[in-house]
């Protein structure tokens, strides 16, 4: 079922990706091949970031084609997918707030970045993605039997 505003989903979709935390996350290479990896985003509203490796085979990937998709999954079948264009939050600013964010938050939502990245907010192999999905679709298996998922277009 297609839903008209981000509104009508946010509540669900916020509560299943913060259940979930982890999602897989596929880029594509200059080759137009998939590749995925695992990482975690941190959600305000509609708008992803994810702390990650600034030199990195998916900064390659980035650079060819920006869009990626995100794919939460449980043990039970609820999915999350998300469809967005990732691109690189380099404001200072943006990053030390980030930064600040993801520590702040207790785990799982959040994390200490330190462990990844010893020097701080200031190392240069430090990056933040910015995500803006252009289609979110929340379901299940239940959902497919029954044609009851949600999906929304921006």
């Amino acid at each position: 079922m297609r839903v008209s505003a981000f509104a009508d989903i946010e509540k669900d979709f916020l509560a299943r990706v913060r259940q979930i935390v982890w999602c897989n996350v596929a880029t594509v290479d200059r080759r137009g091949r998939p590749r995925s990896r695992i990482l975690h985003p941190l959600w305000e509203g509609r708008t992803g970031w994810i702390l990650t490796g600034r030199h990195t085979l998916k900064t390659r990937h980035l650079a060819a084609n920006p869009h990626v998709s995100l794919c939460y999954a449980t043990g039970d079948l609820q999915q999350v997918y998300v469809d967005c264009r990732a691109e690189w939050a380099d404001d200072p600013a943006d990053k030390a707030r980030l930064w600040d964010l993801f520590a702040s938050i207790p785990p799982p939502i959040g994390y200490d970045p330190i462990a990844f990245w010893p020097r701080g907010k200031e190392d240069p192999t430090f990056g933040v993605l910015r995500l803006t999905p252009w289609r979110i679709e929340i379901t299940s298996l239940a959902d497919l039997v029954s044609g009851t998922g949600r999906i929304w277009h921006a």
